[in-house]
């Protein structure tokens, strides 16, 4: 099985990104000169626009995915608010920018007003975690668009704010730089169209599996984890050359931050797979490489930082609550293919 089977081909969409790119990017002559001008590509986790004050404000989007299909079969619907802040508030600190407001958009086939209250617990979790504040957003109510089951989609907008001075983009990588790997709670909000295509075949959502100790259905619907308050406080006190947090496209991500220095990341140390990841490649008899193309495969979150502080990052995440270790460092180069950008020992 592969995620391109599934319904997702990530090479295609790939593609798609690149060409959207290089035709929105010519808007960015409307604002040159003027307040809030881009000043860096899209591409990277986040769109980044100049305040001419000595100020950077990060802005993203995201949505939770087809992970709303498993809290409509589980009709639970509280934790996938936090899915949509973590998606889009993980993406900011990325650049080096603080989270500080969030929009919600949720379209609906026909308006619950249960599931509304449902997900906007949620919502307020994940922005207490991630220490923002909810400005507003928009309930559409679309039958037609929305026609099939869940009938539901949930889409995140924030914006994040940092000193010009403070942001990290992957200009400071630098050969021999640790990467250091943070836990995820499982699953988190990415791969679930493959994974669902793979799991309910062989299993009851609501049956409890083996190696997991909780059913398929509750495993899935684990919320993604949020990074902002330890990835902050490491940026603010120690040096730090770059961030990734780990979602679509599994570890290629990492070439967002090494390939801008034309280097490459060697992950030579992965922790062992959590045992929804083990049971997925089992029961889908999926390769190794569709497997770290497609999941996190337990690190949600990746620090790049000089050897002589990869310590001391450790002990600031672990006493977050949060796992983290050494995962590998910055080579000099990489054999990369199209689609998979690291190497993977």
């Amino acid at each position: 099985m592969t995620y391109a089977r599934a319904g997702v081909d990530v090479s295609q969409v790939r593609k798609s990104h690149e060409a959207l790119a290089r035709t929105l990017e010519s808007t960015f002559k409307t604002r040159k000169g003027k307040v809030g001008h881009p000043i860096f590509p899209i591409g990277h986790y986040a769109g980044l626009v100049d305040l001419n004050d000595g100020r950077i404000l990060s802005l993203h989007t995201d949505n939770v995915g087809t992970k709303v299909i498993i809290a409509w079969m589980m009709r639970k619907y509280d934790s996938i608010g936090i899915d949509c802040v973590a998606m889009c508030a993980n993406d900011l600190i990325c650049t080096g920018a603080e989270p500080i407001s969030f929009l919600d958009y949720l379209a609906m086939a026909r308006h619950d007003r249960n599931i509304v209250e449902e997900i906007a617990v949620g919502l307020v979790e994940g922005a207490r975690q991630a220490g923002m504040a909810i400005i507003g957003g928009e309930t559409a109510i679309v039958p037609d668009l929305l026609a099939h089951d869940p009938g539901l989609d949930l889409v995140g907008m924030a914006a994040g704010i940092s000193e010009e001075r403070d942001l990290i983009l992957g200009d400071e990588v630098r050969k021999g730089d640790a990467l250091i790997g943070v836990a995820s709670s499982g699953i988190h909000s990415n791969g679930l169209t493959l994974a669902r295509k793979i799991l309910l075949r062989r299993y009851k959502l609501r049956e409890n599996v083996p190696g997991l100790g909780r059913s398929i259905g509750k495993e899935l619907l684990e919320p993604t984890r949020i990074y902002v308050k330890p990835v902050l406080e490491a940026t603010r006190k120690l040096e730090v050359h770059g961030l990734a947090h780990i979602t679509g496209g599994a570890f290629a991500k990492l070439d967002r931050i090494v390939g801008r220095a034309r280097l490459g990341a060697d992950i030579d140390q992965l922790p062992s797979p959590l045992g929804i990841f083990r049971i997925i490649q089992k029961r889908g008899r999926v390769s190794d490489r569709e497997m770290f193309r497609t999941f996190n495969m337990g690190v949600g979150f990746v620090l790049i930082c000089p050897q002589r502080t990869e310590d001391v990052v450790i002990r600031l995440f672990r006493r977050y609550g949060h796992d983290a270790f050494h995962l590998g460092q910055v080579e000099k180069s990489a054999q990369c293919s199209e689609d998979f950008a690291v190497q993977v020992d």
